[in-house]
């Protein structure tokens, strides 16, 4: 990428505050989210870990920052709205899932308001690049926020779906609404090995053997949740979606954090990022 555009860097005007349960540990917790000047940042217990992908502590099932965990969610409403500078508190080791999606978070997020900080510089990224994990990848590209991801589950229903969506634009009403899933074999497993917890009709859609347990959104809700998580694991990487083209097939948290982690050591003067 040779021009070097101005962006503006944005916080919110006004504290967020919310409770609710973690989706996978069940334990009740609360979330302020304050404005900011010093990047994204998550502390628990007077511990603050800046959101970057160097602090990224595990993979399984969701992402864990540092100690918090299933921080996508945050990220990508972060992502999408094009925040870039906030202070997030909790009072438990995981997130609240609130109904499964990011579309709350967002709601507050514009009630609250978006205020500018300062302009900064686009960033110049090294790109293009792909990550291959097996049948899984991802390929990034500098480009205009064309994002796209395919959910595949073979010959088991519903198949494969492909969602693509431009943002920061489609965000708000196409990404942000699309809730977790399970399989229901898979969640009755993932509650009976203590995972899960917090999971539940109000806060995913089960997918059983020939259709959805529960009403979806959206008819492929699943590819939009991915491309969702994709959002959140790939802002760790500071870069503000609209600069990135990218295609994903059947990744999870671990490539797409391994991807967040190449784009970041990619970037020219990534320190001004965060």
């Amino acid at each position: 990428m040779s021009a070097i555009t101005p962006y503006m860097r944005r916080t919110i005007a006004a504290p967020i505050r919310v409770q609710g349960v973690g989706l996978h540990s069940g334990t009740p917790v609360f979330m302020t989210v304050l404005p900011g000047s010093d990047g994204i940042a998550f502390t628990l217990g007077g511990i603050r870990t800046l959101a970057l992908p160097r602090h990224i502590s595990r993979t399984v099932l969701c992402t864990r920052l540092g100690p918090v965990s299933t921080v996508e969610h945050v990220m990508s409403a972060f992502g999408g709205l094009g925040i870039t500078d906030v202070e997030v508190e909790v009072t438990a080791p995981e997130i609240p899932a609130l109904d499964g999606s990011a579309a709350p978070l967002v709601a507050l997020i514009n009630g609250a308001g978006i205020r500018d900080i300062r302009e900064d510089e686009q960033p110049r990224l090294s790109v293009p690049f792909e990550i291959v994990d097996g049948r899984q990848y991802i390929r990034v590209a500098a480009g205009s926020g064309l994002w796209s991801y395919t959910y595949d589950r073979g010959e088991q229903w519903p198949g494969r779906q492909t969602f693509s969506c431009t943002l920061p634009a489609g965000y708000a009403a196409q990404v942000a609404p699309a809730r977790t899933f399970a399989a229901r074999a898979e969640a009755k497993q993932a509650l009976e090995r203590g995972l899960g917890q917090g999971l539940d009709y109000r806060t995913a859609l089960i997918i059983g053997p020939k259709g959805y347990d529960n009403a979806p959104r959206f008819s492929d809700e699943p590819a939009r949740h991915k491309l969702l998580d994709l959002i959140g694991d790939m802002y760790l990487a500071g870069i503000p979606v609209e600069f990135l083209d990218v295609t994903a097939y059947r990744t999870g948290h671990t490539v797409s954090v391994r991807a967040a982690q190449r784009l970041h050591s990619l970037v020219e003067g990534s320190s001004q990022m965060r």
